[in-house]
């Protein structure tokens, strides 16, 4: 019921607001920048840092609309993937992909047809993909997906992995992740975000890194389709030991701006950090640095009461799958110092109201953010009386 409530509530992303704290209106804009630093010490061993850029508007990520209505129309498409992450899929090696997942027909019987159909759906669209992203990319393989190890952990949709997804591959060759995400971004993302800095500018710096990869994805929604750019960093080996967490460290910068293409009102909510720590054994949060937001408890959700307030929300604060978001209020930037905080210690003394039922919400923002080849669902309620 909840990703059903959750994927409906994009549908009404545009001209939601509400009066809070200052009496500043608080606006909701289609574009989106999410930096995110996953923490896995239960599978991968490895931190992921990772830099989002997303919208419902084929005007802020440019996507031809004829493609985006045919591949959103099509029931059975269930994800478009253009990425240079290394093995995109298993058996795929020093290649970048175009992987186009479809949702396996329960009346194909047996791995022959499953194939064939997934690759009869895929050819309707490649040629307009290639053209679309200024690619060249030809037919590899197709593969079922079967493991949702990463998507069990990590609370994911699985419309990107996970069981009953078909993936039709298509290959090219390796392209440096620099060069590649110059082209991509200079392709899809329009000038006037572009010159906006912010995370994009993070993300662009990031590229150059040794480990860094690019990736695009189209999720197609009912009415719309949901766009990211995707620019992550992977740290291997380094989850284990980690008790300090400096995120703006795994990102190589001291100070993390806004963009100025929310310059124009008050946008809390479309630049958002979010933090996620896998643990085999329970751990808590302590000897946070920043705020810590005052929350209410609505839906079994902690919620901000004053979105001009900058700090973290962790929910939950302790556990295996520990989650923190970081709201920049109305800051338009934050340091360093600013984020760190660690795990295990004194556990936090949170600030928050009694818990409250409510007759009328408002899901204000919904950010999916593809991690590796899995989409790592996460959001931030809201509510206004």
């Amino acid at each position: 019921m909840r990703k059903k409530i959750l994927f409906l509530s994009l549908i009404t992303l545009i001209g939601i607001s509400a009066d809070y704290a200052y009496s500043q209106e608080v606006s909701l804009a289609t574009f989106q920048e999410t930096a995110q630093i996953i923490i896995d010490k239960s599978i991968s061993q490895k931190i992921t840092a990772s830099i989002t850029l997303q919208s419902t508007s084929i005007q802020e990520i440019r996507i031809p609309a004829e493609l985006e209505q045919k591949i959103r129309e099509d029931k059975r498409i269930k994800a478009i993937i253009l990425t240079n992450q290394d093995q995109c899929i298993l058996g795929v090696v020093n290649q970048s992909c175009i992987l186009i997942n479809v949702e396996r027909n329960p009346a194909d019987k047996g791995i022959i047809a499953i194939q064939d159909s997934t690759k009869e759906i895929a050819e309707l669209y490649i040629d307009e993909i290639n053209q679309a992203f200024d690619t060249d990319a030809k037919f590899n393989s197709v593969f079922l997906h079967s493991n949702d190890e990463l998507n069990k952990a990590l609370e994911t949709s699985g419309v990107v992995s996970g069981r009953g997804i078909v993936s039709a591959i298509y290959t090219m060759p390796m392209e440096d992740t620099n060069s590649m995400y110059e082209k991509i971004s200079v392709i899809l993302i329009p000038k006037i975000i572009r010159d906006g800095g912010g995370f994009y500018d993070v993300a662009k710096n990031l590229s150059f890194e040794e480990n860094s990869k690019m990736t695009f994805s189209l999720i197609p929604l009912d009415s719309k389709s949901l766009l990211q750019l995707k620019l992550s960093i992977d740290y291997p080996n380094k989850a284990s030991t980690i008790s300090e967490i400096s995120p703006l460290e795994f990102l190589k910068v001291e100070n993390l701006k806004r963009s100025n293409y929310f310059a124009s009102g008050f946008y809390p909510l479309n630049s958002i950090i979010q933090v996620v720590i896998l643990s085999p054994e329970n751990t808590n949060v302590s000897d946070i640095n920043g705020n810590i937001i005052p929350t209410q408890i609505i839906d079994n959700e902690k919620i901000p009461t004053d979105l001009s307030i900058e700090g973290w929300v962790f929910d939950p604060e302790e556990g295996q799958r520990i989650q923190g978001k970081y709201i920049f209020g109305d800051k338009l930037s934050v340091n360093k110092e600013e984020l760190k905080f660690s795990l295990g210690g004194t556990q936090l003394q949170t600030i928050q109201s009694e818990k409250i039922e409510f007759d009328e919400s408002i899901v204000v923002v919904i950010i999916i953010s593809i991690v590796s080849i899995a989409a790592a669902m996460y959001y931030l309620k809201g509510y206004k009386k």
